[in-house]
């Protein structure tokens, strides 16, 4: 016995190491690891922090605003490259030739002559594209700088052609205006091409020589030099050299060195935090490390949400307001406890505040949204209740960042706006914790108020069976359903699901229900088979019900309700009535015995108790308050006796408490009624 409960207590150490581990490396392998310091400032606003003192030599950097002015002003003295294309003109005058060739109309050669003279002028001047042309062109002032061989000349944009400009000054030469008709003919459009090429590679050399001239700096911080001092304004020079200490030690933590520290640190920070939330569950919720996937769900809540903040902050993907940690705290609320929740979510988001930059904020507004999801939604069984928490979640986060506000800028109108809308978002998908219930019960095997609720519906299934097939069963197991919730209340369990579990714990007796008395008018067929006989058929109820619910996919703890209601008892009837038949035969009294297991809940408690009495109610003589009184103490008192509640945690109060209840609702249920005097004529 000592050795098994050395085991178990190794066991559960054991499991409690491996999910730590696990959970630890999954945290850190995903927080960014060479990010600066997560420190907050802006403009305007205080420094929270202590003095600042500089610990290293950094430069100041421009601002990306500062850097694209300087850049947009080298752009506008830039002077792009082009160089001539002589085979241009050749192609081209050719070409004009060969069409004057082949004319059946054609010019006289004086006409021709000074055609292509003039095209050879155009084209010596130098044709750009017209896009290009007409782009370049928008300020007179811009200038070009001509390639020829080994020269780049200057030239203006305005002193060369487009394709338009030289066709039109083609046609507007004097001597040939007296031809303009005959020229126009010929199309002399087609023979002008741009021979001005672009020279991308020296145009693009020339322009990264120069842009690399800008220095991305604007002075320096040495080492010891006091940057900013607490409750000092922040004001935009020292934002810059704030920026500016990020971007270098940003750059600086590429080291090697750098990223193993930053790595240890949070190893050790995830494992405190972690370890703590590990010993709050050993010292105070045992019983949870018992059911494997119950303990499973919260350390997957615990490690998948610093994961997806991480995620998001590592790849800048939106803002992480905007996910609904608050989910975390009400899947833990719903199937366990509210301090259990609480603590989760501690635990959560102060590991997910080493991957945020605004730690103090963050902390502040996630806390106080955890606290509101817990306490608006102690149970979930209907829609409306999840969008009043989404709602209430998203107006106490506004709320509270409205304050945290307040206390760092009095002035209203520099108040910063845009967080509200990733309040708002985070409310909208806070929604999506109803849908996701149906995930959760499945993965980690809980059963939802949700749920219950829809097993409790009388209309359908095999409750529907039971009331056309047995209908005095099904009648004594709705009574019994509600004596059992009215003791759940009253002793602080879980009524929902021992009024469910109470509503299907004699579903075995639809196949035979005529050999329960509920079910009988008049006639016992137990009459007419022997004691044994009936016995076994009694006791079959049992685990016709266990089949009855694995063929509708009944969950397991139905099962348990159906299995446990009469425990490990016999049917002390027939097994009285063989004895007394055979008093000289050594009966075995397992052939009398239900299979069991005794409850090891405090709902399966309950339903026996509640199951026995209302059961024995039946059978009583007189229906007096003594007499009632009498049944309950002696029924229970004897469950007690046979040892029926040791494997549940039920305590003597709350037996006592259950007595109370029973006693005074089968009063209410057998009272008696004034006899109605008759009118005298």
């Amino acid at each position: 016995m000592k050795i098994g409960f050395t085991n178990n207590r190794i066991n559960r150490a054991l499991t409690r190491l491996t999910l730590i581990i696990a959970s630890t490396a999954i945290i850190v392998w995903f927080l960014p690891h060479n990010e600066s310091q997560r420190i907050r400032y802006d403009i305007g606003k205080p420094w929270m922090y202590g003095s600042f003192i500089a610990k290293f030599d950094f430069p100041i950097y421009k601002t990306d605003e500062a850097i694209k002015l300087e850049q947009d002003s080298l752009m506008e003295s830039f002077q792009p490259y082009y160089r001539y294309d002589t085979q241009v003109e050749q192609q081209q005058i050719e070409h004009l030739r060969q069409d004057l060739a082949a004319n059946s109309h054609p010019i006289s050669h004086d006409l021709e002559a000074a055609v292509i003279k003039r095209l050879h002028r155009l084209y010596a001047t130098g044709i750009m594209g017209m896009a290009e042309y007409q782009d370049m062109a928008r300020d007179s002032a811009t200038t070009i700088r001509l390639v020829n061989e080994k020269e780049a000349v200057p030239l203006e944009v305005g002193q060369v052609y487009s394709t338009m400009s030289a066709y039109e000054q083609l046609l507007a030469d004097e001597r040939l205006a007296d031809q303009k008709s005959t020229l126009q003919k010929l199309n002399l459009n087609e023979y002008i091409e741009p021979n001005l090429i672009y020279d991308k590679d020296r145009s693009q050399a020339e322009l990264n020589d120069l842009l690399s001239g800008i220095s991305p700096a604007s002075g320096m911080v040495l080492t010891g030099q006091k940057i900013i001092d607490r409750g000092e304004i922040v004001d935009d020079y020292d934002y810059r050299v704030l920026s500016s200490f990020e971007r270098e030690m940003q750059r600086r933590s590429s080291d090697s060195t750098e990223i193993t520290s930053t790595i240890m640190g949070q190893l050790l920070f995830v494992i405190i935090l972690i370890s703590l939330f590990s010993t709050y569950l050993a010292l105070f919720r045992k019983d949870y490390f018992a059911k494997p996937r119950n303990i499973l769900m919260l350390y997957v809540m615990v490690t998948l949400f610093p994961v997806l903040v991480s995620f998001m902050m590592t790849h800048n993907v939106f803002s992480v307001y905007i996910l609904p940690l608050v989910m975390a705290p009400i899947f833990v609320r719903v199937f366990l406890d509210s301090r259990t929740a609480f603590a989760t979510h501690v635990t959560m988001v102060i590991i997910c505040a080493a991957a945020v930059k605004y730690q103090y904020e963050f902390i502040i507004v996630q806390i106080v949204g955890g606290m509101v999801a817990i306490y608006s939604l102690r149970e979930l069984s209907r829609r409306a209740q999840v969008f009043r928490t989404a709602l209430l979640v998203t107006l106490s986060s506004c709320v509270v960042y409205f304050a945290l506000q307040l206390m760092q800028d009095s002035d209203f109108t520099d108040l910063d706006h845009s967080m509200y809308s990733y309040f708002i978002v985070n409310g909208v998908f806070l929604l999506l914790a109803y849908p996701l219930m149906y995930l959760i019960e499945k993965t980690f095997g809980f059963i939802s108020d949700v749920t219950l609720i829809e097993l409790s519906d009388t209309n359908k299934g095999l409750l529907r069976e039971l009331s056309e097939v047995a209908p005095g069963t099904f009648q004594h197991s709705i009574t019994v359903a509600n004596l059992a919730a009215e003791i759940a209340n009253k002793i602080g369990a879980k009524s929902l699901l021992v009024r469910t579990g109470a509503l299907y714990h004699d579903i075995g007796k639809k196949d035979d229900p005529v050999f329960f008395t509920e079910n009988q008018s008049g006639v016992n067929p137990h009459s007419e088979i022997s004691c044994r006989e009936s016995a076994r058929i009694i006791i079959s109820h049992v685990t016709k019900g266990v089949k009855e619910a694995e063929r509708a996919n009944l969950p397991a703890f139905i099962k348990d309700f159906i299995l446990t209601h009469h425990g490990k008892g016999i049917t002390k009837y027939f097994y009285i009535k063989y004895k007394n038949e055979h008093p000289d035969e050594d009966v075995d009294i397992q052939e009398f015995a239900y299979p069991g297991p005794n409850p090891f809940t405090r709902e399966q408690a309950i339903l026996m108790m509640a199951d026995t009495v209302e059961a024995a109610s039946r059978s009583l003589p007189e229906y007096t308050e003594d007499s009632i009184c009498d049944l309950v103490n002696r029924l229970i008192d004897q469950q007690v006796a046979d040892g029926f509640f040791k494997e549940c945690p039920i305590t003597f109060r709350d037996i006592a408490q259950a007595k109370l209840v029973l006693i005074e609702r089968l009063k209410a249920i057998y009272h008696t009624r004034i006899q109605y005097p008759e009118l005298k004529k």
